[in-house]
């Protein structure tokens, strides 16, 4: 394997995207904390599998659109392995297979050592099967649900209310519903890195009839929805710290507010889908600066 086939597997497992999985287990597992329980290993394998599903997710991307000829030279974003030819679809398919292997053996080991009752074992191993599916059915398979535009809703559940909820549930093997603000809110912030793809590609997208969310609002008013994900977001994080946390040191995740703000004026005021190149790596790194912060805030506040 050249030192060039290695770049394309690295630029196609997309590791500007993530911080995502980090973001996520850093607050589920903090959550937990806060409520009296953590645990090492389910933390590790909880990020493990969710960065597994990820990348899962983006090989499984790449492969769908290049099947149906939605990435072509003509998009604005990076071109992927697949698109450069440095990588045959044979062997993207072959690395599909690899992700869900390790997908599947990190995901049975968590549940392994998490589970404390066979309600738990059977609820988790559904969930487990469904996000491998979901990373898979994005783009791949006859109707998939990424050129329906229902994207965003996948992320907000996988990235904010499981992803966060399942990490929780799995230490402290109880549910609380105040744990919905942060989780909803890290799932906006996700689902804000997947707007800034959709609008960066939008016209290409549009050609090749993947109808995205962001295709399907235009956009103008896809930018005004990027606006609106990241005040809702900031607007729950604030939420649920006002009604749980009784110490300002808590509360010490508004310093990355002017980082959303201006990220979120950025975009709005700049049409042109090649401004928002950078925007993607940049909201993804805000979003892992944010539950970074919020975390730490429910350690030490």
């Amino acid at each position: 394997m050249t030192k060039n086939t290695i770049k394309m597997w690295i630029e196609t497992a997309r590791p500007k995207t993530l911080p995502l999985a980090l973001a996520t287990i850093l607050t589920g597992s903090a959550l937990a904390y806060r409520a009296g329980h953590f645990h090492w290993g389910i933390t590790i394998l909880c990020l493990l599998t969710t960065l597994f599903l990820q990348v899962l997710s983006n090989f499984a991307n790449d492969y769908g659109d290049h099947q149906k000829g939605s990435d072509t030279a003509e998009r604005i974003g990076p071109l992927r392995g697949i698109q450069q030819g440095a990588i045959s679809a044979a062997q993207l398919k072959k690395g599909l297979y690899v992700m869900i292997a390790l997908s599947f053996l990190c995901g049975a080991l968590l549940i392994g050592i998490a589970y404390q009752n066979v309600s738990d074992l059977i609820a988790f191993s559904l969930l487990g099967v469904l996000a491998i599916v979901a990373a898979i059915t994005y783009t791949v398979g006859n109707k998939p649900y990424g050129y329906l535009g229902l994207g965003d809703i996948s992320v907000l559940i996988f990235f904010g209310l499981l992803g966060i909820g399942g990490t929780y549930y799995l230490q402290v093997h109880d549910f609380s519903a105040v744990i919905l603000l942060p989780a909803i809110a890290s799932g906006l912030l996700a689902t804000a890195v997947l707007n800034i793809n959709n609008l960066r590609d939008i016209e290409q997208d549009r050609k090749a009839g993947k109808n995205t969310l962001a295709v399907r609002l235009g956009p103008h008013n896809g930018r005004i929805y990027h606006c609106i994900l990241l005040a809702v977001a900031a607007l729950f994080y604030l939420l649920f710290a006002l009604f749980n946390l009784h110490h300002l040191l808590g509360f010490i995740f508004l310093l990355t507010y002017p980082l959303l703000l201006k990220h979120a004026l950025f975009v709005y005021s700049h049409k042109e889908p090649t401004a928002l190149r950078p925007m993607l790596a940049q909201m993804s790194l805000i979003a892992l600066f944010t539950n970074a912060l919020f975390s730490l805030g429910l350690l030490i506040g």
